[in-house]
């Protein structure tokens, strides 16, 4: 089997990641990576609770003109 060199890459940077500031650096890339996993899901709720609390406030308003919904 033969390795490429963009094979071995990962294998010779392998020595950069085990000091201190190597693992800084994967600490901070996983948090990065959680902070913007979590900005898309927040976006998403925040919509989803926007247009909850709309529907909402029609149907309030809606009951208030004795219209029932539910």
């Amino acid at each position: 089997m033969v390795l490429t060199p963009l094979a071995l890459t990962p294998l010779q940077l392998g020595g950069l990641l085990s000091g201190p500031l190597g693992q800084m650096l994967v600490v901070l890339v996983a948090v990065a990576v959680v902070i913007l996993v979590g900005r898309l899901f927040l976006k998403v709720a925040w919509r989803l609770v926007t247009i909850a609390a709309i529907v909402v406030g029609a149907l309030l308003l809606l009951s208030f003109f004795g219209i029932n919904v539910l």
